[in-house]
């Protein structure tokens, strides 16, 4: 297993607590499940080490609205490919909400998805196989495209703009 992030493969610094486990020591840097983050908010924010919360399918990300400043990470669990509700997470998170952390894609992390899921937002992939393997595959699949139809939170271009700023620049010359 291999997390990707700007352009690298990072080591793993952040501990996943699943909802029965003991919580290591305050100093750990630690992710724990939404319904734990809300029931035990209080006892998490107070910790001395990063937070940050994992969102399955199925939670709401609203539901961290007033708490976004204060995490370091969320983690969104794509557990099959066929399953799409993180995608709409990631925009959710970044577009409406802000969002500034780090934003990382967990579980069936496809190739395939990963140009996507950076469109939506996401700026780390944990991915199933090797670090330089998973580099490999982050680098080729952020290059696939260079011109997008639809305009999301990752700034890039769209096909129109790029056609209007191609007509300002014509109208320009002609002047």
């Amino acid at each position: 297993m291999a997390i990707v992030k700007n352009d690298s493969v990072i080591q793993q610094e952040w501990i996943t607590v699943e909802a029965e486990d003991d919580l290591p020591s305050s100093d750990e840097n630690l992710i724990v499940p939404l319904a734990r983050f809300k029931e035990q908010r209080e006892d998490l924010l107070g910790r001395n080490g990063g937070l940050g919360v994992l969102l399955n399918p199925g939670d709401a990300p609203e539901d961290l609205a007033n708490d976004l400043d204060r995490l370091s990470i969320i983690t969104v669990n794509f557990p099959a490919y066929t399953d799409g509700r993180g995608y709409s997470y990631g925009r959710v998170l970044r577009e409406r909400m802000g969002f500034k952390g780090e934003l990382r894609a967990i579980g069936d992390v496809l190739r395939d998805q990963i140009l996507y899921m950076h469109r939506c937002g996401f700026d780390s992939y944990d991915l199933r196989v090797d670090g330089e393997t998973a580099l490999t595959k982050v680098r080729a699949a952020l290059k696939e495209m260079t011109v997008y139809y639809q305009p999301t939170g990752d700034d890039r271009a769209t096909a129109l703009s790029l056609r209007e700023r191609r007509r300002a620049a014509m109208g320009q010359k002609a002047s």
